[in-house]
């Protein structure tokens, strides 16, 4: 299973569930089964169980806190507030700031790196230097934030 691939789902689960008010299970089977009738990108899912289990966890641990992630990232948007944002970068700094914060398994540059490539290919042209800076001021604060959590 490719983190990457995963990733791409869960944002795009995040974003159905906010757009159409559908629950986590829907979303992400729905996108799941795009994902392999689609072969554009000649992407093939090997083990879409595992798959499947990996991107729930991350929506579902995503979603569940929002709130806490959305005051969170309220910290770190300079001029912005969470509501203003396009879907799509909400949804990118969502997903990273929950790995980041939550997560002890992907280091958080690695995030950073992958939450730009998200943003890059779903968002706007800037929306790449936009994740940048919000994800870049946060990393200084990650030891104190997971402190905070616990």
């Amino acid at each position: 299973m490719k983190r990457r691939v995963a990733r791409e789902i869960v944002v795009q689960s995040l974003y159905q569930m906010e757009m159409n008010l559908v629950e986590s299970e829907e979303a992400v089977s729905t996108l799941l089964v795009e994902a392999s009738e689609e072969n554009e990108t000649e992407r093939v899912i090997k083990d879409e169980v595992k798959l499947k289990e990996y991107v729930l966890e991350l929506v579902n641990g995503t979603w569940s806190n929002k709130v806490a992630i959305d005051e969170l990232l309220g910290h770190y948007l300079v001029g912005w507030q969470i509501s203003r944002l396009s879907r799509v970068d909400r949804q990118v700094l969502r997903l990273a700031a929950y790995e980041m914060v939550y997560q002890e398994d992907v280091p958080a540059k690695v995030v950073v790196n992958e939450a730009i490539d998200l943003a890059k290919h779903f968002g706007t042209e800037d929306s790449g230097k936009f994740v940048n800076g919000v994800l870049g001021k946060m990393i200084g604060d990650l030891i104190e934030l997971k402190e905070k959590r616990q």
